[in-house]
């Protein structure tokens, strides 16, 4: 009867239940507090292996009670950095010294702890990993067609079958699952994938766990970020070759020979790594040494391509062992936040091959995603070829390159600057500029040249003389802008010595005229009236104080205010008074308008 310890590895793998079942060991078995520990840990990080290491605790005990081994917890419970630096060895330390104060059998699947141990002279029972030699549960559900299955506590479990871009969801049974069910999936998907040389867990957070089991990547999430325990598995239906492509053979060529910075875009489902993974085969089979950044690592490439993981490593890390290892091609699947286009930069700045994976809706669309980050002139250094997928095929082809000269659809020579000029490569046709308008950097489609660069400065400057005047209106004509204001305005436009209007045409590059608003006048109704003095034209009440225009026969006459009383009075005796009084007299025609 002997002695044995432990460790946290084989715990969670549920090694030693099953050596016990299998009367491999005997005798009393020691379990660290130590271990216990680690293992609480993870279960309240809501990690699988948490878990599973508690689940085996409890069978230990059922084994205890039926009297095949003697159990007992032992050793001081580690310290709250211990826990923390446990992958630095401290937990392990703590196992090795209780096997050596109680002269035991130290049980472990880790080979790093396995060798310390022999170290200090302890017998050790290093566990091999075997291969799983049944499938996950979870396999039952595909099929030749089936892209992903998505599986979610409470809801009826459901395929996506067919290709990208032409798939159906399909019902794959007939009740929701309960919780305890997926539990039970996402424990076996762990416990089989530690146990699996070829398979891994890419990324283990409180509230998600990623694994690539195999060709399975599968996407574990459990409350509070999901509103209940749901697991997605996706598997590839079939790796494709350029061949399978019908590539046409201009950009066929510009892939092997011209292209250096190529991106490959497309929506969420489009077939873009699948495209992307055909491109890097082909690379490889070219005698290239080509080499992959993925996170998480699910590309289907062949053992000559070597794929490195964003989520075991840090950008800075990646960036030193590419450039050290100078691989001829790198795919770069999939960037997406603001370090992943940094790095991506940087690789094509140092002169790397870059192919890099993206998501948008359209072609340019990948281009916009760059502008922010990067200075808008080095943009053709960095892409050189864009390539749009859509349900798997290749929709469209662009290619960039700067030059200097006056954008399309303004005249004047002075408005030249850097533009970058992307083209339909097939066609061989401009389709968009991209430019500096002002302090903003703007895409505009040439097909509409016009009407988009003339839009695009209407609203810089309706946004600019805003500021000025609230009821500022511009027309642009021939590159030359026109604003009306009201004529009390016009100074605040105009600025001191015309400073504020040299200034935004220096930075628009655009000239501009301010012109007094022409407002239109309303005929109103009127009652006229006579005293002994005075000639009274009586108007609405909602016009007091408002300027009104006297016209007789579409002549001006004379302008007055509208007094309190609604009212505007003439002396009879005046000239104006006189005149009135005849064409009232003989049916002229008087208007009053305000």
């Amino acid at each position: 009867m002997k002695t044995y310890v432990p460790d946290t590895s084989v715990i969670i793998e549920k090694i030693v239940s099953n050596l016990i079942k299998n009367n491999k060991i005997k005798g009393t078995i020691l379990i660290p507090n130590a271990v216990v520990a680690e293992i609480e840990s993870q279960a309240n990080k809501r990690r699988e292996t948490g878990f599973l290491g508690l689940d085996e605790l409890k069978e230990l005990q059922e084994l205890k009670k039926q009297n095949k081994i003697d159990l007992q917890f032992i050793g001081n419970r580690p310290t709250v950095d211990q826990i923390k630096f446990a992958k630095s060895g401290e937990i392990d330390a703590l196992i090795r010294q209780i096997a050596y104060e109680h002269s035991a059998t130290l049980i472990t699947a880790d080979i790093v702890q396995a060798e310390s141990a022999r170290v200090y002279g302890l017998e050790v029972e290093f566990i091999k990993q075997i291969k799983p030699k049944t499938k996950l549960s979870l396999e039952k559900y595909f099929d030749n067609q089936t892209m992903s299955i998505h599986l979610k506590e409470g809801a009826i479990p459901v395929a996506k079958r067919g290709l990208p871009g032409n798939w159906k969801l399909i019902k794959i049974a007939k009740k929701p699952l309960k919780k305890e069910k997926l539990i039970e999936l996402s424990k076996e998907i762990i416990e089989k994938t530690k146990m699996d040389s070829e398979s891994f867990i890419e990324i283990s957070r409180p509230g998600s766990t990623v694994v690539q089991y195999k060709n399975y990547r599968i996407v574990i999430v459990r409350t509070p970020i999901s509103s209940g325990l749901e697991i997605t598995a996706i598997k590839p239906i079939k790796k494709l070759t350029l061949k399978d492509y019908k590539i046409d053979e201009h950009i066929l060529d510009r892939i092997k020979t011209q292209a250096r910075g190529v991106l490959i875009a497309g929506e969420v489902g489009s077939g873009k790594s699948t495209f992307a993974q055909a491109i890097a085969e082909f690379y490889s089979e070219q005698g290239k040494i080509t080499k992959t950044v993925e996170s998480p690592r699910d590309l289907q490439v062949s053992k000559s391509i070597t794929q490195y993981s964003k989520n075991f490593s840090t950008s800075e890390e990646i960036h030193d062992i590419l450039f050290l290892s100078r691989p001829d091609n790198i795919l770069f699947d999939e960037i997406r936040d603001t370090p992943d286009f940094k790095l991506f930069t940087d690789l094509r700045l140092g002169g790397s091959n870059c192919l890099g994976v993206i998501h948008s809706a359209s072609a340019i669309d990948s281009i916009q995603r760059f502008i922010p980050r990067i200075e808008t002139g080095m943009i053709p250094s960095v892409i050189d070829t864009i390539i749009f997928m859509e349900s798997g095929k290749i929709e469209s082809v662009l290619t960039l390159k700067i030059t200097v000269k006056t954008p399309s659809g303004m005249t004047e020579a002075d408005l030249a600057r850097p533009v970058i000029e992307v083209y339909d490569f097939l066609e061989n046709k401009l389709s968009y500029e991209i430019y500096s308008y002002g302090e903003d950097t703007v895409v505009i489609p040439v097909t509409e040249e016009k009407s988009s660069t003339t839009k695009f400065a209407e609203q810089y400057l309706d946004k600019e003389f805003k500021q000025y005047s609230r009821n500022a209106k511009i027309e642009i004509k021939n590159n030359r802008a026109t604003v009306y204001v009201p004529e009390k305005e016009i100074p605040k436009l105009i600025g001191v010595k015309g400073k504020r209007i040299s200034n935004i045409e220096e930075k628009l590059g655009i000239r501009i005229t301010i012109k007094e608003t022409k407002t239109q006048k309303e005929t109103i109704n009127y009652h006229a009236s006579e005293s002994k003095k005075f000639i009274t034209f009586t108007v609405p009440k909602s016009l007091i104080k408002k300027s009104a225009e006297i016209k007789l026969e579409d002549n001006f006459l004379f302008s007055s205010i509208v007094s309190n009383q609604g009212k505007i009075q003439i002396h009879k005796k005046s000239q104006i008074g006189r005149t009135i009084l005849e064409a009232l007299d003989t049916n002229k025609k008087i208007e009053i308008k305000i």
